[in-house]
Formats: C-alpha cells, structure tokens, sequence
C-alpha cells in the first residue's frame, strides 16, 4: 500500500459525488490481491506468478502515469508532420467559483477555446477557411492543488484549406486570442447561468480589458519532443506520491514547485483538508478532460486529406487512436 492509499484508507468517508465514491474506491483497492488478478505460469520450469488487477483509475498516481502513456502515443499517431504550439488558455480568479458549482460549465471553457482558435485561423482567408489541428486538455489544479480550471491547448502551426492542402502559420495573433476568448467565454457564461451573471461580465470587462491571460509563445520543436512535453498534462494524477514527504497518522506534508519563483514549497495540513483538496479534482464520470476538435476531430471532412500528411510507420495506430 502506497502512502495515498494509507491517507484515504484512514481518514476517507463518502462523499455525495458518485464520481468521487467510485476512484476512490477503486484507488484504495488497487492491486489488492483479494479483488482478483491473473496467474500467469512458465511452461518450461513450472513457476507460477500472480498479477493483481489494478484499478485503471486516473486518480490513481501508478495508474493514471500508464493512462498517460497510453494516451500520449495515441496522440502522437495523429499529429500532422509540422510544428505544434502549446497555448494556455486560462480565467480569472473570480470565475473559477462559477466552474466549481456547475461542472457542466466546464464545457464552456472547452467550446470556447476551440471556437475562437478555428476562427483566428479562418479569417485568414474566408475562401479558403483553413482550419488547423487542436487537442485540448482540461486541468483543474495548479501545482499548489487549488481549483484552477484552465485548457492546454497543442495547436498545428498550419491548416488545411477548402483549395490550398496546407498553409503554415506561424503568427498567432496574441491580442485577437485574449479578447476572442474572454469574449466568448463571458458569453457562453452568461448564457447558461442567466441574468444574474451580467453584473459579473461587465465586472469582467471592465478589470480584464485587455482580456483574458493567454500563453501561445512559439515553441520552436518537432512533434515528436512537443508530445513529451505536452504529455506532462495528460491525464496525469492530482499529486504524485513522490511528492507527498510525510504522513504521520493526522498531518500530511507535500512539496510543490512554486510557479511564480521556481522554488520549492512545503506544506502541512491536516489529512482530511489533503484528502479535500484532491477529490475536488476527480471528473464526472464520462466527462472527456482530452477533446480532438479541427482536423484532428473525427470524421472531419479533412480526414482523408489528413492521412496524406501522417507519416506512412504511423498509419496502422490511426484506427486504433
């Protein structure tokens, strides 16, 4: 047993969120023999070896690293042979409270950004409406553990057109994302949650003016290096157990990277506060953290134009992604 599963085997009740119940269930048991595994046997000497199931939970720190694997290679067997820039997409403070109550919201921020970046890319030339490659992945914490919902965004530089096959881009209109994205954002919000959200949307408009904060610095990799990169992202557990220093029975202490110095920052908080932190974090069950929208989307009408672009020793993984 691992010391986030002793944390949670000691301190954990049930919560109201079925999604909750069920990963934390499924992380506490997992790889205990008495839920079943697999013998496999050597044909040759006879010696005999049991496998415990494992929970294939991603809040489960040793198997949310192999989801993360996993899904990185599916990604990568779908990226067009061109560079990809990672862009951040993320809100202000005041409207994190908004996606904390309502779940569902969630939604907004993924439609948001991907409708803004498909329309920077085809104002370009509206004949021609290219439309480029993007995979978006939602976090909901930042390193110190709060409630920081934001979208990783890995976008093509470069989209197929309705007569040109491929046309690189490499400017990203920096000041058209953030006003886009707050824009529509505030809208797609004010639009779900109703009249009362307006005094908010101009609060917005009016401290956020030159809009929301969005990173789409140029990356200058290959594909290849920017998956590894970007794999950091993937459906990674909320804390590796490599951080969590102690657990003395009541307190935990956990280490994280402060984002703004880079330096080193120790906590110690009571284990059902630690066990709080975390769980607000576990997704509705069904609800996808990794969209493919663009040309990366399924059965978009660039699909087979796509292909041409993927390289030939990744062909045979495209049904299988």
């Amino acid at each position: 047993m691992n010391i986030l599963q002793s944390i949670f085997t000691d301190y954990y009740e049930l919560h109201p969120r079925p999604a909750v119940i069920e990963n934390v269930n499924k992380m506490i048991h997992c790889g205990d023999p008495s839920y079943g595994g697999a013998m496999y046997g050597c044909p040759h000497c006879g010696n005999l070896k049991f496998v415990p199931f494992r929970c294939k939970s991603r809040f489960c720190p040793s198997c949310g690293n192999k989801y993360n694997q996993l899904r990185s290679f599916h990604m990568s067997c779908k990226l067009v042979s061109c560079v990809h820039r990672h862009c951040v997409f993320t809100i202000p403070a005041e409207l994190r409270v908004y996606f904390l109550e309502d779940r569902t919201l969630l939604d907004c921020l993924f439609h948001s950004v991907r409708d803004v970046v498909l329309r920077m890319f085809s104002k370009m030339n509206k004949t021609e409406n290219f439309t480029p490659g993007l995979i978006c992945i939602l976090h909901t914490f930042g390193r110190d553990l709060k409630w920081n919902p934001h979208i990783h965004d890995l976008i093509s530089e470069g989209g197929a057109g309705n007569i040109t096959p491929w046309r690189p881009v490499k400017h990203f209109d920096y000041s058209f994302l953030r006003n886009a994205f707050r824009k529509v954002l505030l809208e797609r919000l004010t639009s779900r949650i109703g009249p009362t959200f307006r005094k908010v949307k101009n609060e917005m408009y009016t401290k956020h003016a030159d809009g929301f904060y969005v990173r789409a610095k140029p990356n200058l990799c290959t594909p290849d290096i920017t998956i590894k990169y970007i794999s950091r992202y993937l459906g990674r557990p909320v804390i590796a157990t490599s951080r969590i220093d102690t657990y003395d029975g009541k307190n935990v202490t956990f280490h994280y990277t402060r984002h703004e110095d880079n330096k080193t920052v120790t906590e110690t908080i009571p284990a059902l506060n630690f066990i709080q932190k975390l769980i607000v974090h576990i997704s509705e069950k069904h609800f996808k953290m990794l969209r493919y929208y663009g040309i990366y989307a399924k059965h978009h009408k660039q699909e087979m134009k796509l292909r041409k672009c993927i390289s030939a020793e990744k062909q045979c993984f495209l049904h299988s992604s």
